[in-house]
Formats: C-alpha cells, structure tokens, sequence
C-alpha cells in the first residue's frame, strides 16, 4: 500500500502573505510523498506584482506531465486563462512576476516515483508583471475596476481576517484618473473591521472634490459613509458596523501625491501599534482558539532612547514540526526595530514559556503567523519601556542621568529619588540627581555579606486619576563604586513573578559619564584619601605626644 493523501506529519500549502518568503514541497530535499496535492497561495500588497523563482526542481518526468507536476496561476482561480504554466521532471522552470498581487502554485504528485521536489522563493514586486499585457482583457470582466497599466493595479475583493492595501503606484505619484475600489469582508467572519491609515498624501481641496478616498459601511457606496478624506493627515481610525467595509479612492485629471497605505483588521485586532509605556495584549480571541490564515502584527514604538522590554504570560501555539523540529507552522516571532527586517529575538510555537526579551532600540514588533489548519489558545504577552538612565556612585554619592527627551513630557519634579524634595534637575539635555548617601531615603543594607547602599528611584508618569508611577531600586557597592538598576514596579507587578534587571554592568544605555561627573568622582575619592592620610598624621602626633608625656 501506498502512502496516503497528505500522511501523517505532512503539511503543505497555505495562504502566504508576507512580503518575502520560501516554501518548498513536502519533505523537501528529502523524496515528496505520494498521492499528495498542495496548493499555496501568495499575497502581497495591493498594487504590487509577485516575483517567484526556483532554486532547486526535480519531479517525476513525462512528456505532458500527466504524473507528478506543478503549476503556476496568476490569482487565486486556477482556470486555464491564469495558467502561467505545468512544469515536470529536471528543467527548472524560469522566473515568474504575476500580473497581479496573488499568485497560485500547485504541487500534485501520483502514487508512483518520488524526486527529491523543489524549493522556491518569493518577494514583493513593483507591479511590473511581464504577463500584464496579455492578461489583463481576461481579468478586467472579473475584476472591473483593475486599471490595465502594469503599476496601476488596484482594487479588489479582499476575504482576509487582516490585510494591507495601498493605492496605485505607491510610494510613487498615483495616476490620474483613478478609480478603485477595495471591498474588504466576507469571509465569514462576524467582527467589526478596523481600518488605520499608516500614511496619507492626497490632492486636498475644500469639501475633498478632487482627489479623495471615501470610506462605507457596507459592501457598496449606497451603505452609510463613514467619512472622505484628502490632504496630507491622516485620517481617524475608522471602525465599520458590519463585518464588511468599502474604500473607493477616486483622482481627478491633474495634480496627484504619495498616495496612501492602510491596514485592517477584523474586530479580532489583529494589527495593532503601541505607543505608550506599558501595555498588554494577546491573539485574536485569546483565551479561545484564534484564527487560522492569519498574519497579525504587534508593533511597539515608545521614545527614542527606550528599549521594550517584552513579558511572555501564557503561550500555547500548534506545535513544532514532527519532520524538521522547527517552528513551520503556527509561530510568534519578535523583530528589534519596528520591520521584519530587524534582527530576530526570537520564534516560538507549542507550549514554550520564553524568557522576557529586551530590544536593542525603542522599537519591537511581535508577528503571529497562523496556517489553515490547527488552532491552540494562542498568547498573552505584557511590556514595559525601560526608561533609558546612567546610575553610577562613587564611594559617598549617587549620579543618576537620563536624557530629557526620552521624558520630554514629564516635568523635573516628576523623578526623584527616595522622596519628593530631591527631585532631578536639567542640566543640558538631561535630567540629573546627585545626591550624597546620608539623605533621600538612602540606607544601607547587608547582601550576599557585602555592603552597599539602596534607595529607590520614583517616575511618575501618572495622568489625571490614573496613577501610573514606575519604581526603580538603585544600588551601590562604594568600595567598588559599582551601581545598578532593578525595575520593582511597573508592568502590572502582580503578573510579573520577579523583578527584572534592567541595566546591565556595562550600562550599555547610558554610556559612560561625562566629564563633569569623572571629575566629581576622582574629586571625592582625593577628599577621602587626604582625610585618611590627615587621620594617620595626627594619630602619630598623638602618639608621638603621649610618650613624651
């Protein structure tokens, strides 16, 4: 007996949708299975073409290939007017650029000889799809409002719980004589859409009658208008009453701009951007099963200065894969910076139990990505910005430094150390403390039998009724002159099992002290070292008298 329709432990296809990507055929570079058909199905942004090109291809051979085969499909419709082509055996099928934003490719396979199957990347184009020419008669009585120019595509029946849609030629000058329109829902879900406008440069005018992008709650533009906007701000974020929403973007014959890019997302809130100082959140539908298909974004952006410091509270995601061990299917991954091009921090799935993560910069985003099958509990997370600060001591004071910008909004009296009355002052482009062991709170304290001096650093970042103040321990050792900062409250402490350290020895932040403070440091320890030599001196003259006595 043969190998059944998709065996056990093998998974293939999918909803692709980032802007780059690989995938390769089950197994791969080991023999595919038998009796085995896999469909993927590419999505880039709208207006944008995709590139897809094989490094390795290897099938079963025959001369129609009516055995083993794959093929590629311009859209989602896999009819013999989208048909790019059926490939088999060794030859490596050339390079594709899709007329259009989606692109199909169908990996079939019989129940007889197994190749080692193929490998294929894929990336965001610019629109340019060599096939346009020849396509776009056959697609406009489908998809009436796609203009036939080759970077003017735009438009279009979108199913997905979240997604992305930008207008024509984008971030280049849009076309005149525009017209487009985006019909987002009708997948099932039963949610409010949300939709927020990542950037915004439209002709303006009064009452918007040239350029502009109309927002309705329905499928058509007789559904009630949620608003129409033109200029260069950016629109309100705007929340449908239905679980379908349509965005008709129109320009005139002259005079155009940048033109916009937007983001939706079902009422599961599945793109979401933080920008405040602490915060939570979680998969859609959390603690219930989310979604599959999904592609969700949590983007942090806190201050410059800052880093993001991220708390992992629960997580339960389908698990690794049983062939490569890896997180293949279902994962979270954490980016440094505010781009799937930021350096990775970490890719989870299963029942993980990470440890806190801290970005390098103010800037972190969290990616979920589900497949079409298996869903779990998903995750909850928590995060805190970790207030950029300079903590050093010398053997009789403390010197705590933070940059103003990184709290532009919080006044002097905001920070300070132990109790109020020693609050920071500005000095330049900081704030400071500085302040001698013997007051603000300060006390001394045995750990690990060594001495050192504690007192506790106050941010209030409180707003009308809300308290909001973070507390942080600062430390010294004198005879070392070594200090540190350990968070004690901020991030919901009650959910957090332990403080966290948020400042390395190095003080990596913070950087070493200026000058004044070097000079203020080597001038205490010259005044404690000529104090210790005047005690010896009169100590011997002391003795010295005695015995003449």
């Amino acid at each position: 007996s043969h190998p059944p329709l998709c065996p056990p432990g093998i998974k293939c296809g999918g909803v692709l949708s980032a802007p780059s990507g690989n995938f390769s055929s089950p197994n791969f570079p080991g023999p595919y299975p038998y009796e085995t058909e896999c469909t993927w199905l590419i999505v880039v942004a709208e207006g944008s073409s995709v590139l897809l090109s094989f490094s390795h291809f290897e099938l079963e051979y025959h001369a129609a290939c009516a055995y083993d085969y794959l093929q590629v499909y311009n859209g989602a419709a896999r009819d013999r007017g989208n048909l790019l082509g059926t490939f088999c055996g060794h030859s490596t099928p050339p390079p594709f650029s899709s007329a259009w934003h989606v692109m199909a490719v169908v990996f079939r396979s019989d129940r007889h000889v197994a190749k080692h199957g193929f490998a294929a990347a894929y990336r965001k184009g610019s629109g340019e799809g060599w096939q346009w020419w020849s396509i776009c008669p056959s697609v406009l009585p489908h998809h009436p409002h796609y203009l036939c120019h080759p970077t003017d595509a735009c438009g279009g029946q979108l199913t997905g719980l979240s997604g992305e849609i930008t207008s024509p030629r984008y971030p280049e000058s849009y076309p005149n004589d525009a017209e487009c329109h985006w019909s987002i829902g009708g997948a099932g879900g039963s949610g409010h859409l949300t939709l927020v406008f990542a950037d915004f440069q439209v002709e303006g005018g009064q009452g918007c009658g040239f350029d502009y992008v109309a927002l309705f709650d329905g499928t058509t533009t007789a559904a009630p208008r949620l608003g129409r906007y033109c200029g260069s701000a950016r629109p309100p974020r705007t929340v449908s009453s239905s679980p379908h929403l349509l965005i008709l973007f129109k320009s005139d014959f002259n005079i155009g701009g940048r033109g916009f890019k937007a983001h939706f997302y079902s009422a599961d809130e599945c793109q979401e951007v933080f920008t405040t100082i602490k915060g939570n959140f979680s998969s859609p539908q959390y603690p219930n099963f989310y979604p599959n298909n999904l592609k969700c974004q949590w983007s942090i952006q806190l201050p410059p200065g800052y880093r993001v410091k991220v708390f992992f509270l629960d997580m339960e995601l389908e698990g690794r894969s049983s062939l490569t061990g890896g997180c293949d299917y279902d994962h979270l991954a954490a980016f440094d910076g505010g781009t799937e091009n930021g350096s990775l921090l970490g890719r989870w799935c299963g029942q993980e139990s990470p440890a806190p993560i801290t970005s390098r910069r103010n800037q972190l985003l969290l990616v979920l990505h589900t497949d079409r099958n298996t869903a779990k509990r998903g995750f909850s997370v928590a995060y805190v910005g970790v207030v950029p600060m300079n903590v050093s001591c010398t053997r009789t004071d403390f010197h705590i430094q933070i940059p103003v910008q990184s709290l532009a909004k919080l006044e002097r009296n905001r920070i300070y150390l132990g109790t109020p009355s020693c609050a920071a002052q500005v000095v330049g482009r900081n704030f400071k403390i500085l302040t001698r062991f013997d007051t603000c709170g300060t006390e001394s304290q045995k750990r690990n039998n060594t001495s050192v001096i504690v007192s506790t650093l106050y941010i209030d970042f409180s707003a009308g009724d809300q308290e909001d103040i973070h507390e942080y321990e600062v430390q010294c050792e004198p005879k070392r002159k070594e200090a540190s900062v350990t968070l004690i409250a901020g991030p919901n402490p009650s959910r957090l099992s332990q403080a966290e350290n948020l400042v390395d020895a190095q003080q990596q932040e913070g950087g070493a002290m200026d000058a004044r403070e070097i000079k203020s440091q080597d001038t205490s320890d010259i005044v404690f070292i000529s104090i210790c030599i005047l005690a010896g001196l009169l100590m011997v003259i002391a003795v010295v008298g005695l015995v003449l006595l």
